[in-house]
């Protein structure tokens, strides 16, 4: 059976376990922290991994393309070549070009530390021109790409929140304001596999921040 290890804190866990719990396949959750990985399975120590049958496997990606090429039913990317690569298009704005750079933000948005206001001067404009690029990409009708729920939507789901979080809570202005993300999270908040996934970040989230608070 499909092992899936990590936390569900983790926004790069939860895509994989989202894809998982949306193509209604059988897999078990193993608990592994920052500093408590399987070095033969993460190399470089990161979460998500798993333990697959034919083997370990890292990075969210992987998972995915694996699950998929594994699993085709049901199908979270296109049969069509191109509209698949559309797909892996927008997933791959989302995480490189918008939650990668919103990083920057997490420490003083999400931990009570501080960044340097060279950081934010910077970050800001990027996050600006990067939604702007991903704004002529993105459909929302209803669903990332188009009309079905595919691996955008996965992504989308657990990245976009805590951009738009971020970016409030540095700047006082939501970078992606312009987008109609409060709906698409209202309606995809509407699946199972969403609420699902929702309701074990928001437990696993407050073990990790009691976590932190004992260690420090």
């Amino acid at each position: 059976m499909f092992q899936l290890c990590g936390f569900a804190a983790s926004n790069y866990y939860n895509k994989v376990k989202l894809a998982l719990l949306e193509k209604g396949l059988p897999f078990e959750e193993k608990l592994a922290w920052i500093g408590e990985t399987d070095a033969a399975a993460s190399p470089l120590g990161k979460v998500p991994y798993a333990i697959t049958d034919d083997g370990p496997l890292s990075e969210s990606t992987i998972l995915l393309e694996y699950l998929e090429a594994k699993y085709p039913t049901p199908a979270l990317l296109p049969a069509d070549a191109y509209q698949a690569a559309k797909v892996r298009e927008l997933v791959r704005y989302i995480e490189l070009h918008l939650e990668l750079v919103a990083r920057n933000l997490y420490p003083q948005a999400f931990f009570g530390g501080q960044i340097s206001e060279g950081a934010k001067t910077k970050t800001l404009p990027q996050l600006q021109k990067n939604v702007a690029a991903f704004a002529k990409l993105a459909r929302f009708s209803p669903y990332v790409a188009g009309e079905h729920f595919t691996l955008a939507d996965c992504a989308a789901i657990v990245h976009l929140p805590l951009v738009s979080s971020a970016s409030k809570i540095v700047y006082g202005e939501d970078v992606l304001a312009g987008l109609p993300l409060k709906d698409y999270l209202k309606q995809m908040g509407e699946r199972p596999a969403v609420q699902k996934v929702q309701a074990d970040r928001k437990s696993n989230t407050e073990l990790m921040m009691a976590r932190m608070k004992a260690k420090a």
